[in-house]
């Protein structure tokens, strides 16, 4: 996964909003250029920016601020706001911009989506962002009635490859980002899917790697110190299968018990039992699988129901005896239809 830092540009300065509320805005860095340089020191190849100006009046205002940053960083560039017509694309792009992000007009004039598209495939990305799940434009200013997967799928169709999502709701609020409807929207369309807003540390990263996703753009996270850039690119440039040591996990008993937590609300769906073997099988596919100690064989949550549960993430406790798994649940979680296995209340 591609960890894209950002740059957010308002009158040539580095800065960053809450919840893309204008009012909130303050400066963060002193100079656009060197603070790219800062982030390519830290091992970044890309660097995502957004022309605030720009995105709610329409204009380029930012544009030599851009390009300076491109001609002394050597770092890949990706541009959005107020890209709004065939000229502005082919100005970044001929201008050595490696991809341009258009977001209202994916709502207002999906035709220059689609032109754009057909020219330059490889080179854009549609941002999407959303209030409630709704679609939002022009800054975010102004909220339409379009769902934001329906718009994903529409612009899957134009043929978008990459689309770069955001709840408006986590943006610069370092609450970490809505892993479930990336989840959904991941599931929903083949485009590369890049995460944005709310990412506030390495855990956070950790959460969206698990939904194998393109990339995941860290702003605030990384200007307040909460996040270590080198940290978490050297995390998600770990190879699939680098996990620490589970051996130690059943020095005790070869069979160790699991709570399965819902990563949304932190309620207790179950609790089943792990060996080795089924332990690998969920770091290897991403869902979870059980040891079933009356059939003696690994069993899969969710393969006859269809009630999966896609991890999130693994914990050990202290004794490295017992599993906290977290999960985004499809469906119940228990057999008899009741949402958790633990309904029957006995004090």
């Amino acid at each position: 996964m591609i960890i894209f830092p950002a740059i957010d540009l308002k009158d040539k300065n580095c800065v960053r909003l809450k919840m893309g509320d204008y009012n909130t805005v303050h400066k963060v860095a002193k100079d656009p250029v060197m603070t790219a340089l800062e982030f390519k020191k830290n091992g970044a190849q890309w660097l995502h920016m957004v022309d605030l100006d720009g995105a709610k009046d329409a204009t380029t205002a930012n544009s030599q601020v851009v390009l300076d940053v491109l001609k002394n960083s050597g770092l890949k560039i990706e541009i959005g706001g107020g890209i709004r017509d065939m000229k502005t694309v082919e100005f970044y792009l001929e201008n050595g911009i490696s991809r341009v992000i258009l977001g209202s007009a994916a709502v207002k004039n999906p035709q220059f989506i689609k032109e754009a598209v057909k020219k330059y495939p490889d080179n854009i990305a549609v941002g999407i962002d959303a209030k409630d799940g709704m679609v939002a434009t022009d800054g975010w200013i102004e909220k339409t009635d379009i769902h934001y997967i329906e718009l994903a799928k529409r612009m899957e169709q134009i043929g978008v490859k990459y689309i770069i999502y955001t709840d408006i709701s986590k943006d610069g609020m370092l609450c970490g980002s809505n892993i479930q409807q990336l989840y959904d929207l991941s599931k929903a369309v083949s485009c590369n899917i890049t995460a944005s807003g709310g990412v506030s540390c390495l855990d956070d990263i950790k959460d969206i790697a698990s939904l194998n996703l393109y990339a995941a753009i860290c702003g605030k996270a990384i200007y307040s110190g909460n996040l270590d850039l080198r940290e978490a690119i050297n995390y998600t440039n770990k190879p699939n299968n680098e996990y620490s040591d589970i051996r130690k996990f059943f020095k005790k008993d070869s069979l160790i018990p699991a709570i399965v937590q819902d990563y949304n609300n932190e309620e207790v769906l179950m609790l089943a039992y792990v060996n080795k073997e089924s332990f690998e099988k969920m770091l290897l596919t991403g869902y979870t699988w059980f040891y079933s100690r009356s059939r003696q064989e690994l069993w899969n949550k969710g393969a006859t129901s269809g009630h999966y549960q896609k991890v999130i993430s693994i914990s050990g406790d202290c004794d490295s005896d017992t599993l906290l798994i977290k999960v985004l649940q499809t469906g119940n979680a228990c057999h008899t239809g009741k949402r958790s296995c633990f309904f029957e209340r006995v004090l």
